[in-house]
């Protein structure tokens, strides 16, 4: 990391450690809103980091706002920082307001109409945090086909209020021809694409916290009059997680990157999905057979993050859905190297291993 990335680490670190522990997570899923927590990120305007200078953010990349989207996965923060940051990351490319306040991403919807008077509609279904949110952004195909960004105010809608396992709102919201701003774009990809690479992040900070909680609980816990870490089942399954929780890593930062790097991220954010949702699979598992039945209680806070992985890993498309497309591009690609001129298996393979390696 540079200079920057490691004042940030620093300094989200430090506020989450101090606002976003155990209590206000049990406290937001009976419905308190964290304002301390909220506000002292905004102060310190860490929910513009994506946003562009001209917009009143600090311009960052995807690999600055990974290191963000850990931190807040590695403490469950019960909040719609991703959805923020991507929100007006955005909104800033459209050069369109970034406004104050949480904002979250909508699916599912159209928009018609022209310049100054473009309309909404369609029914965005499981709308993080709907109710808390003053905009909802969304990335979609206008007349002629052309990428637009669109900035929908929520405030007064009539939504349905729902929650996801960890008990974080996940709203649906109807649109019948909502007033609202809309701008077009160059971004490749769409909302399921970048909201993906988003809880990739989120995923990977998750699985570095039950590594940690894992591992220091194997050491506290004694049977037989030493440490369950020492027994070679436990460690065994203590090297598999560790391994789990970097491979997450790992395909998060290079999907960021490609993404940082202005390039189209779509494979990058198809595999990171696909072997996140894989970690976190094996990763749950070993971190709760390890704790035994300490760590389904409510008491402990082992819970608070792994509810969320299991709710993170299901939205913006599961892993199966993405290894799916993954596999049809695969194809696709294959059998147009065979249209080009060669009906030799090889070309088909060469160009199979190409896509596949050359990044």
């Amino acid at each position: 990391m540079n200079e920057f990335q490691n004042l940030l680490s620093e300094t989200v670190d430090r506020l989450f450690a101090d606002l976003a522990t155990k209590e206000v997570g049990q406290a937001a899923e009976e419905g308190t809103w964290p304002e301390a927590l909220w506000s002292a990120l905004e102060e310190n305007g860490l929910t513009r980091l994506m946003a562009s200078e001209e917009a009143g953010g600090a311009g960052g990349s995807w690999s600055d706002a990974l290191i963000l989207l850990r931190a807040q996965g590695r403490y469950g923060a019960p909040i719609p920082l991703g959805e923020t940051l991507v929100a007006g990351w955005l909104l800033s490319k459209a050069g369109l307001d970034v406004p104050d306040g949480p904002l979250t991403l909508l699916s599912d919807v159209t928009l018609s109409g022209k310049q100054g008077a473009w309309k909404l509609n369609g029914t965005a279904a499981h709308v993080p945090w709907g109710r808390k949110a003053v905009l909802g952004i969304a990335l979609v195909q206008g007349p002629g086909d052309v990428p637009h960004i669109v900035s929908a105010p929520l405030a007064g809608l009539d939504m349905a209020e729902e929650l996801n396992t960890a008990r974080e709102p996940r709203d649906t919201i109807p649109f019948n021809d909502l007033s609202v701003q809309a701008a077009s774009c160059d971004l490749p990809g769409n909302m399921e694409m970048w909201g993906a690479l988003m809880r990739c992040g989120l995923m990977a900070g998750g699985l570095e916290y039950l590594l940690a909680q894992t591992v220091q609980y194997a050491n506290e816990r004694k049977q037989f009059g030493r440490p369950i870490g020492k027994f070679q089942a436990i460690q065994q399954q203590l090297a598999v997680l560790a391994t789990q929780a970097a491979a997450a890593g790992a395909i998060a930062a290079h999907a960021c990157d490609r993404a940082s790097d202005g390039d189209n991220p779509a494979f990058e954010v198809g595999v990171a999905k696909t072997r996140i949702d894989e970690a976190v699979n094996i990763s749950t598992s070993i971190a709760h057979q390890v704790h035994g039945a300490i760590g389904f209680t409510y008491e402990h806070g082992l819970h608070l993050v792994t509810r969320r992985l299991w709710s993170w890993r299901a939205e913006y498309g599961s892993g199966r859905t993405w290894a799916a497309r993954l596999g049809r591009d695969a194809i696709t690609r294959a059998q147009d190297a065979d249209k080009s001129g060669s009906k030799s298996q090889g070309v088909e393979v060469d160009a199979l291993w190409q896509y596949v390696t050359a990044r």
